[in-house]
C-alpha cells in the first residue's frame, strides 16, 4: 500500500484532526490519475504553451477547502511530434530554431520541448517573488518528478510536477503560512493504466523521457 494512503487513513482517525474529514479520492481515467481532493474539484478545459511555443490541450482540476487553494494542471504532450514536423516542414531555410534535430531532439525540437517539460514547468515558479524552502527530485509510485515548496505573501505553496504516458501534472496547493501545510494533496498522486487499473511501477523508476518516449519499453507494474 503507498504510503500516503496509510498517512491520509491515520489522520482520518485522529481525535481533533479535522484536516481530511471530507477529503476523497478523486479519479479521472480520461487523464490517468488518481489524487486525494476536497470534495469534486471543478474542471476547466485551457491550452498549455510549452517552453518551444507549441500549444497543447490541458486541463484544470481545482478545489478549495477553509483558506486553502488545489489545483492539478494536466497538460497533453501527445500532440507534440507532430506539430514539431509541421514547423519543421515550414521552416525557412537555415533557421536552425525549427531544423530536423533528428532522432535525438526531433522535428521542429519537439523531443527535446518534451524532455524538459518538468523543468519548464518547475522554472515558472522559480520566477515568482518567494523564497524556495525546499526543492527536491522525488517519485509518486516509482514515477519520477521534482517537489517544491514556497512561501511569499504570507503564503505557503507546496508544489508536484511530474510526467507519465506524455502527459505532465502540475500539483499545486497553498495556504495560509499559520494553516496546517497543504502537503497531503501533492502527495497523493496516483497512476492508471489504459484499462483504468490503479498501477505501481515494480522494476525501476518511470522516467517519461526514456519510457515515454519510447527509448527504453515501459517498467513493468503492478495493478492494484
Amino acid at each position: 500500500m503507498h504510503v500516503t494512503v496509510i498517512l491520509f487513513a491515520l489522520l482520518l482517525s485522529m481525535p481533533g484532526i479535522a484536516v481530511a474529514q471530507d477529503w476523497e479520492v478523486y479519479v479521472s481515467r480520461q487523464d490517468g490519475f488518481t489524487i486525494n481532493f476536497p470534495g469534486q474539484p471543478r474542471i476547466v478545459e485551457t491550452t498549455w504553451r510549452s517552453q518551444l511555443g507549441y500549444t497543447l490541450p490541458a486541463r484544470v482540476y481545482s478545489a478549495e477547502r477553509d483558506r486553502a487553494r488545489f489545483s492539478l494542471t494536466v497538460v497533453d504532450y501527445t500532440s507534440l511530434e507532430e506539430q514539431g514536423i509541421a514547423r519543421w516542414k515550414a521552416c525557412p531555410s537555415g533557421n536552425s530554431q525549427c531544423r530536423d534535430g533528428g532522432p535525438t531532439i526531433g522535428p521542429g525540437y519537439w523531443k527535446q520541448d518534451e524532455r524538459g517539460a518538468i523543468v519548464y514547468a518547475v522554472s515558472m515558479y522559480l520566477k515568482r517573488p518567494f523564497q524556495v524552502t525546499d526543492y527536491a527530485w522525488d517519485w509518486q509510485d516509482m514515477v519520477e518528478g521534482h517537489e517544491l515548496q514556497l512561501k511569499g505573501d504570507g503564503t505557503r505553496t507546496f508544489v508536484y510536477i511530474a510526467m507519465h504516458q506524455r502527459k505532465l501534472y502540475i500539483l499545486e496547493a497553498a495556504a495560509p503560512e499559520k494553516d496546517p501545510e497543504p502537503g497531503l494533496f501533492t502527495q497523493s498522486l496516483g497512476w492508471l493504466d489504459k484499462d483504468g487499473n490503479n498501477i505501481r511501477y515494480t522494476e525501476t523508476i518511470y522516467s517519461n523521457s526514456y519510457h515515454g518516449l519510447g527509448v527504453y519499453p515501459e517498467p513493468e507494474y503492478r495493478a492494484r
